[in-house]
């Protein structure tokens, strides 16, 4: 197969705005690109930054092997043309990484040798499902937490292999979340790390006799002290308090705390639920941290892994003010509460409703494995060559592409939420800010409105191009004929996520909706309308998008 020059293909992510579709494409709505990175910060941050080469020509090994497995009918010449292939003639062009995408909107559009850009449509497909995938999973917890409750990442263990584990602790760090469990992904992408005591590790203490060293200096200096007494006596005081009998606090579990303490006196923890919360767990760890208090130290938190946890949180935080109250440690009473336990959506939903007492939440299994929706269906469409737009036809309405290369824009109101996302052919000008525009809604059958935006903003960059990974540049069409526009440096991982939490609450009342309609229009301009109901592949042709649908636990 020869190469022909021109083509353009796009990578179409039909994602609703935090909504799933039904038919071609379908998948949920999203956060990311797949485009960020910052190489200097060590592997697996993603594409490399402006300036840096991608070598794609396969391998002499490679062409030994394709030999091997294509007929013997295969002529050389092809073999020999593999050879020579690479990336210097493809242009990619994408939404940021971190950006909320809505229902037919390209994610990214390619440009450059059929054959080339044929070969990299797997690739691609392959990097941006599944990590597009959990980011939008991720967005939806933090949609239900809110932006003060801090989400924690704990899905290693249950995800699919150590790849897919990886990728589950990045991309839900794009997708709002706030830490992850997982050292390496910490190493590798400077996501915060943070974990708690292990069950195994309590169990592994059955006597005060057991903890080793038992003495811990004050904050301020001085003399070592016994923090075992210490905490001793404080659990009397702290029973008497709650009137809980000291003898139903297991020892095993108070000498567990208590070595914790001296090991890490500014960041003690408690996990609750070894034995027993309100008898043992609470009491213990009360005990512990107002003798850390007592040495000018600061208890961090409390986690809770079973049980009716949003009840539970109450119980215990009734209990630490309490505490806090009666010793006379203000803090006391604010200290953080944890939660996990095969946390779901309908988790969080609870939590709301019975009015929680939860400030940190860990997600594993429903966030990384994805069981609402387990795959991400976007799709690589061709919609492009040598200059004449092509338009795939089928049985189903709902997989039929959109012809021609796009310009894509987001139209805001006054107050700052987007309004409208518009597509647009390649060669129109740009939409302008305060002026009048005539667009035509997808699924609305050709009907036509009129917005007039207060800001405009072009969604796809171009990161690829002449065979280098470039920063962003603003389209030609915003600048003079035939600019290039500015380059900016890929954004760094870290920055991302706030980058997507800006743009996933500027969507403002629409956030409310986001389990009922779509968040968001988009539409066509009058010129593309007209360009895709006049295009000879079809006459008549109408553009149309399928019913949106929330994807149930039983599928849809």
């Amino acid at each position: 197969m020869g190469a022909e020059e021109g083509t353009e293909m796009s990578l179409w992510g039909i994602w609703g705005g935090l909504k799933s579709t039904v038919g071609p494409g379908r998948g949920a709505g999203k956060a990311l690109s797949g485009m960020g990175g910052d190489p200097s910060e060590g592997p697996g941050d993603g594409i490399p930054g402006v300036g840096t080469r991608a070598e794609v020509s396969p391998a002499p090994t490679d062409i030994a092997y394709l030999r091997s497995v294509l007929p013997s009918t295969t002529e050389d010449a092809f073999f020999d043309y593999l050879c020579t292939v690479d990336a210097s003639e493809v242009t990619l062009s994408s939404v940021p990484e971190g950006s909320v995408v809505f229902s037919r909107v390209p994610l990214l559009q390619v440009k450059g040798p059929l054959l080339v850009v044929q070969l990299l449509e797997t690739t691609l497909l392959c990097l941006v499902n599944y990590a597009s995938l959990v980011a939008t999973n991720a967005a939806r917890f933090r949609l239900l937490a809110g932006p003060e409750v801090k989400l924690m990442e704990i899905g290693l263990r249950r995800a699919q292999g150590p790849d897919g584990g990886l990728s589950a602790s990045k991309y839900s760090y794009i997708g709002g979340f706030d830490f992850t469990s997982n050292v390496l992904a910490g190493k590798l992408y400077g996501i915060p790390v943070r974990g708690t005591i292990a069950h195994s590790f309590i169990m592994s203490f059955t006597a005060l006799e057991e903890v080793q060293p038992k003495v811990l200096a004050p904050l301020a200096g001085g003399e070592p002290v016994d923090l075992v007494v210490l905490a001793e006596s404080w659990l009397r005081r702290v029973c008497e308090l709650l009137q809980s009998p000291p003898e139903k606090a297991n020892r095993g579990e108070l000498a567990a705390f208590v070595s914790y303490a001296i090991t890490f006196p500014h960041h003690f923890q408690g996990l609750l639920d070894t034995y027993c919360v309100m008898r043992s767990g609470l009491p213990n760890f009360c005990a512990v941290a107002l003798a850390l208090h007592q040495l000018g130290y600061r208890a961090i938190g409390v986690r809770l892994d079973s049980g009716d946890l949003g009840q539970q949180s109450k119980e215990i935080r009734r209990v630490l003010r309490a505490c806090g109250t009666a010793f006379q440690v203000p803090w006391f009473g604010s200290i953080p509460i944890a939660v996990s336990n095969d946390i779901s959506e309908r988790s969080l939903e609870s939590f709301i409703r019975e009015g929680s007492e939860i400030d940190v939440i860990g997600v594993g299994t429903n966030l990384v494995t994805c069981p609402l929706q387990p795959s991400l269906g976007c799709v690589y469409k061709l919609v492009e060559v040598n200059g004449s737009p092509c338009l795939k036809l089928t049985e189903e309405e709902e997989k039929m592409t959109i012809p021609g290369i796009k310009a894509v824009y987001r139209l805001y109101d006054d107050a700052g939420h987007p309004i409208m996302d518009l597509m647009a052919l390649e060669d129109e000008p740009a939409p302008k800010a305060g002026q009048e525009l005539v667009a035509h809604v997808l699924g609305r059958r050709g009907k036509a409105t009129k917005v007039w935006p207060n800001t405009v903003e072009p969604l796809h960059r171009t990161y690829f191009r002449d065979g280098q990974v470039r920063g962003w540049e603003i389209p030609s069409s915003l600048g003079n004929s035939g600019s290039q526009g500015r380059d900016e440096v890929v954004p760094h991982l870290k920055r991302v996520p706030w980058d997507f939490q800006k743009g996933l609450w500027g969507l403002g009342r629409r956030v409310e909706t986001w389990f009922g309609a779509a968040l968001s229009q988009v539409a066509l301009t009058a010129k593309f309308w007209g360009f895709c109901c006049k295009n000879p592949k079809r006459s008549g042709w109408q553009p149309h998008v399928g019913t949106l649908f929330y994807p149930h636990p039983t599928g849809v």
